[in-house]
């Protein structure tokens, strides 16, 4: 009894332990954090030499917006999670639409951002107005792009899912597209913050 427990349990252990999803999603969002690691540095980097007109600059955008987007991606993040726990416990009717939901958090994200850019940009601000909207236009567009690349890949998962291609023996797919969502979560949970609140 006592060598069938010890054999049990590291296979259970090995089990918790597994990598959710592909290999090559992980080394693609390390490499896409690792490009927004260098941005974020250089945000911080020139902003420490001028914190004054950053601070000034920062007050003009919208916190409750940023607030509003934050609050988006966090439950577009948790309805992905629970596809992904459908899936595993073999509730094929519940992954679909968690997928739907996260992927309308993340259209409102953006229906939100584009309120943004259309005040500023209707203020006549752009890249070259300083370098604190440099940065801002620079760095908030290019997440921006990251979710909208995250809500291709919740689309085609969607469509899989209506299929059933996701259950409890084949999640690697799915989960795959819930990491590349959850980083581009993680990822404005850092800037927010850091371009929006941090004085």
């Amino acid at each position: 009894m006592h060598a069938m427990t010890t054999v049990a349990l590291p296979a259970t252990n090995h089990g918790s332990k597994r990598l959710p999803g592909d290999l090559a999603i992980w080394f693609f969002i390390l490499a896409e954090l690792l490009a927004f690691a260098v941005f974020f540095a250089a945000y911080a980097f020139t902003r420490a030499k001028n914190v004054e007109m950053f601070n000034l600059y920062q007050q003009t955008l919208d916190r409750d917006l940023g607030a509003l987007n934050t609050v988006l991606l966090i439950t577009g993040s948790w309805f992905i999670v629970r596809a992904v726990q459908a899936a595993h416990r073999n509730d094929i009717k519940a992954i679909p639409p968690n997928i739907l939901l996260g992927w309308l958090c993340g259209g409102g994200f953006l229906v939100v951002k584009v309120i943004e850019y259309a005040d500023k940009f209707g203020a006549g601000i752009s890249m070259s107005t300083n370098t604190f909207y440099m940065f801002y236009i620079s760095l908030t567009f290019f997440h921006f792009m990251h979710v909208i690349l995250g809500m291709v890949i919740l689309t085609v998962l969607w469509f899989q899912a209506r299929n059933g291609a996701y259950g409890a023996h084949n999640a690697h797919g799915l989960e795959s597209g819930a990491a590349y969502w959850h980083m581009v979560d993680l990822l404005w949970i850092v800037l927010f913050p850091l371009v929006y609140v941090m004085r």
